[in-house]
């Protein structure tokens, strides 16, 4: 006798779970592929606190990946099998549940590796930058200082915007080198230049709006390298000069395009 409509709808629901499966392998195969990624940009960042890399991570991922399109496979194989057993009156448990046991049991492999990855990836730098993060740098809505970080050593990030400024029509009043002026004096710093530069076409109705502006103008932006080697740029917020000075809101485009200058410097 064939199946009722009950079991060809359960038949249906099984399959498309299965299918959810799938996906949801597939997606954590994905993170975890990049999870290298991401430990290599903590090193970056975090130079005094190596975090090992073995690669696992990578292969991990593109196996949960594959167990994924498998699960989808197989579902769909067993699925339609199933519907064959419908239509000839068959029993469907005459078969093991060979695909539960099987996922199930590469599941418990790949999280009992993935949690020895973890273990021995250095956890106490982990734990020691989540402890750093809670007592971060002063947002730019508490200073007024945007601060990102550059990809580029200084002097090249310097030339860099200079070039941007040139392009634009921006007139770069003087390039300030803190460091040099510090080795001249017998001093040591991690190379510092601070750039100042502007467009009286967009800063004079700034200040003809609020005079006060004149002691922020013109703008500048700082790359400074720190302790370990990492460039940083910095510039005071125009959102935050904004409310400083009381610029009105139609004048903010001509200081917000600081924010662009620096962010392609940073690339």
């Amino acid at each position: 006798m064939q199946g009722s409509a009950t079991d060809y709808l359960a038949a249906e629901r099984t399959v498309l779970a299965w299918i959810r499966t799938g996906i949801a392998l597939m997606g954590l195969g994905f993170v975890l592929a990049r999870f290298g990624l991401f430990l290599q940009e903590f090193n970056h960042l975090q130079p005094d606190f190596q975090v090992k890399q073995y690669g696992i991570s990578l292969w991990i991922g593109i196996a949960l990946i594959l167990m994924g399109v498998s699960v989808c496979l197989l579902s769909t194989i067993r699925h339609l099998r199933m519907l064959r057993q419908l239509e000839a009156g068959e029993s469907l448990y005459l078969h093991r549940p060979r695909l539960v046991i099987g996922v199930a049991a590469a599941l418990v492999i790949l999280g009992l590796v993935m949690a020895g990855y973890l273990i021995f990836a250095n956890p106490k730098a982990l734990v020691h930058a989540s402890m750093k993060e809670e007592n971060p740098m002063p947002t730019s809505a508490e200073n007024g200082i945007v601060r990102i970080p550059g990809n580029h050593p200084v002097d090249h990030t310097v030339a860099k915007l200079q070039g941007i400024l040139q392009a634009k029509g921006v007139k770069l009043f003087v390039v300030v080198d803190h460091s040099g002026e510090a080795a001249s004096a017998g001093l040591k710093m991690p190379n510092t230049k601070l750039l100042i530069f502007g467009n009286p076409k967009a800063g004079t109705p700034l200040m003809l709006a609020s005079p006060s502006v004149a002691l922020d103008f013109p703008l500048k932006i700082l790359v400074a390298e720190d302790a370990a080697g990492k460039t940083w740029i910095s510039y005071n917020s125009p959102v935050y000069l904004q409310a400083r000075h009381g610029l009105p809101a139609d004048l903010l485009p001509n200081i917000a395009v600081i924010e662009a200058q620096a962010a392609k410097a940073a690339e």
